[in-house]
């Protein structure tokens, strides 16, 4: 009898520590947890309604445990700033255009080329099936955990000189560009001629004839109050860029498992929220602008327009980059 008792004692002691660290680890995980999200765009912008609602569900789905604190209008730095910050664990996320991103993942060129998709609807089934899904897990090694796209609609030329019908009338434009091989290819392909300037220097060089046109969406054509001094807006849909949401894999490797599906599944479910943000937003951009006397026309065949980027695809593109442009575009 005293050996059973000597055996349940000795048990309980060695039992005890393990108890008392079971409830150390349960009280570290219950621990309230604040991330931070950079976004460089203002409030109220579909991106950042997008932010709020990931951050939302994030802070519902844990009942607080988990907050995210969103900073809108730059507040950590601009988009690439961001995005390094994101890269060693200074920053936990940001939402960001695809186009900066490609400079740390090359292969994210094979989803922003131009003329790669049908529609809205073609892209959003290539984003939101296989393809999509080894893109964002592809974002890994570059230190990034890619947890979602957002919309952010398609680019069209605007200009002060006369609408775009076909790839003839833009020969010889001065149009606009971001300070991007891709875009300054894409122009040069068509005939215009490329001209790289801060966005801010647009507004004052189309109001005196440096250039003739630039290229942007519909929200940005409207707030940019481009629609002032060039009036004529051809929707050809050049290009569909992505946005994504990444996470720092500095983060996310602290965080449990249930906690890295948790939030990955938060920032899938707020994208229906951005999109129609997105849709709401370039409607009334689009009425904003037709009320102002914006002459809006649609080039005659996209196709045409599409011919003329072989070359640039064949330059800008790696082999791997290729194959997946081919999937895309087998996507139906």
């Amino acid at each position: 009898m005293k050996k059973l008792l000597l055996a349940m004692l000795i048990v309980s002691m060695l039992v005890m520590p393990l108890f008392a660290q079971g409830q150390q680890d349960a009280a570290a995980s219950a621990k309230p947890i604040v991330l931070r999200l950079a976004d460089n765009q203002p409030s109220g912008y579909p991106t950042v309604i997008g932010d709020l609602e990931f951050a939302r569900l994030v802070k519902e789905r844990t009942n607080g445990r988990i907050t995210i604190e969103v900073y809108n209008s730059g507040q950590l730095g601009d988009e690439k700033s961001a995005i390094e910050q994101v890269q060693f664990g200074g920053i936990d996320f940001t939402r960001v255009s695809i186009s900066p991103l490609s400079s740390f993942n090359p292969l994210l060129n094979a989803l922003q080329m131009p003329y790669l998709y049908r529609d809205a609807a073609h892209m959003w089934k290539v984003l939101n099936g296989e393809i999509g899904a080894y893109f964002l897990a592809s974002m890994q090694s570059a230190g990034f955990v890619g947890l979602t796209y957002y919309d952010s609609g398609a680019r069209n030329f605007y200009n002060s000189v006369k609408p775009i019908y076909t790839v003839a009338d833009l020969k010889g434009m001065k149009i606009r560009v971001q300070e991007s091989a891709l875009m300054m290819g894409l122009v040069s392909a068509l005939g215009a001629v490329p001209t790289p300037m801060p966005y801010g220097d647009v507004y004052s060089a189309l109001q005196t004839r440096v250039i003739d046109g630039a290229e942007n969406n519909w929200p940005s054509y409207d707030t940019s109050s481009h629609f002032e001094v060039a009036k004529f807006y051809s929707i050809d849909e050049h290009t569909r860029v992505p946005e994504m949401i990444v996470a720092s894999k500095v983060t996310m490797d602290k965080l449990s498992k249930a906690d890295q599906e948790l939030i990955m599944q938060a920032a899938k479910d707020s994208t229906p929220v951005q999109i129609q943000a997105w849709a709401d937003f370039e409607k009334k951009s689009e009425a904003k602008v037709v009320a102002a006397g914006s002459k809006i026309n649609k080039i005659n065949s996209q196709a045409e327009f599409a011919a003329a980027m072989t070359g640039l695809y064949e330059s800008m593109l790696s082999a791997e980059a290729k194959e997946w442009v081919k999937k895309i575009q087998a996507v139906k």
